[in-house]
Parts: C-alpha cells; sequence; structure tokens
C-alpha cells in the first residue's frame, strides 16, 4: 500500500470523525442516535480489520466513506425525519411539498450502490478471482445482509417498543416498508455491477482496437 493510498485513508478516517461528531452533538433523538451507531462501531472495527490486510482499492474506501456520511445524517436527524426537503425548499425557493420522508429509502440504495464494488474486491481477494462472480456474489450478498439488517431492525423495535422502536424502524406506516428497501438495495448493487461490467467491456474493446 503506498503513501497516496495511506494518505487518503487517514483523510477519509478524519472527514469521518468531523461528520460523527457533528452528528452526535444533540442529535434529534439521541437515544435512537446510539441505536443507530451500534452497527456503525462494529462497521469500523471490520474496516480496519479489512484495511490491514486486504489491498482495497482507493475508489472502494472513498464509496465506503460516502455511504457512512449519509447514514450519520440519517442518525443525527433520525432517518424518518431528515428535513431534506426543507434544504432544497430553501436552496430553490420552492414550498415543501407534503408526504413520505424518503431519506431512508435513499440511504437503502446507497447501501447497495456503494458498497457493492468494496465487496466485490473482497470477494475478489479471497474468494471469487472471475470478476463476474464476484459481482454476483457481491449482489447477493447485498440482498443477504439487507434481510439481516431488516430483521434486527425488527427485533430492537420490539425489545425497545415505544417512540424509540418506532424511529428506529421508521416503517412511517408502510407496511411493505422492509421489502422495498430491500428491493432498493438490490437495485443499486445491480446498477454497480452493471456500470462495472460495462466499463470493463468497453475498455477491452478500446485495446483491442
Amino acid at each position: 500500500m503506498n503513501g497516496e493510498h495511506r494518505s487518503l485513508v487517514r483523510g477519509l478516517s478524519a472527514g469521518f470523525a468531523v461528520v460523527f461528531v457533528w452528528s452526535a452533538v444533540r442529535p434529534w433523538h439521541p437515544a435512537d442516535w446510539l441505536l443507530e451507531n451500534v452497527l456503525v462501531a462494529a462497521s469500523l472495527v471490520l474496516a480496519r480489520w479489512i484495511y490491514c490486510r486486504v489491498p482495497l482499492s482507493r475508489l472502494s474506501w472513498v464509496l465506503v466513506f460516502g455511504f457512512l456520511m449519509v447514514h450519520e445524517i440519517g442518525a443525527h436527524y433520525t432517518y424518518s425525519e431528515v428535513p431534506y426537503r426543507e434544504w432544497w425548499g430553501v436552496l430553490t425557493g420552492q414550498a415543501v411539498v407534503p408526504g413520505r420522508n424518503h431519506f431512508d429509502r435513499l440511504v437503502h440504495f446507497s447501501y447497495g450502490l456503494l458498497l457493492a464494488r468494496p465487496l466485490k474486491e473482497l470477494l475478489s481477494y479471497r474468494v471469487a478471482p472471475v470478476p463476474r462472480w464476484a459481482w454476483a456474489f457481491s449482489v447477493d450478498m447485498i440482498l443477504s445482509t439487507s434481510v439481516l439488517y431488516e430483521l434486527f431492525e425488527w427485533g430492537a423495535a420490539e425489545v425497545f417498543g415505544g417512540e424509540l422502536g418506532a424511529a428506529y424502524l421508521g416503517t412511517q406506516g408502510d407496511p411493505w416498508d422492509a421489502h422495498r428497501d430491500m428491493a432498493l438495495a438490490g437495485l443499486g448493487a445491480l446498477m454497480a455491477a452493471a456500470v462495472a461490467l460495462l466499463t470493463r467491456v468497453r475498455e477491452r474493446r478500446v485495446a483491442a482496437g
């Protein structure tokens, strides 16, 4: 791992630390913020382990950083209450349109779109050296972990109950919320795989003249 790679990862780590501190300062629902960051803490330990053992690309670390940023915004405000429409209204001068808050949908889609490539590189290093199989396993892992997360989310909501359980679950009255979240994660992963594979095909054609 060269100096530029290490510098990038250190810079991303510092950037995440800043955003994490911002997210922790007066979150809208402190108990929900703690619950949202349980998996983040575990993920950071895992990321450190991977960093020391697997040569992921700089792009993959940027994508991981991007997903963590989106998640911390959701943790600060609570996913179902992120005021993105108010921000858009301030920028454009348009009135806020009422309706379901879709920020959680964005995060689930981002999970697949942004983390499929890091997973693919990890799988290529350990399991599947053939790119198309590594991508297939990556998409499968995105879908599988999405199912596990929805089960974890449901279990936490059952255990804690009340406002905390409702805030963490964040269904906003949609009985198909979990299914849509998983579908969006899968769609994001498929899009990431399709873009990567099409880019590879194009590069081969260019190289062949």
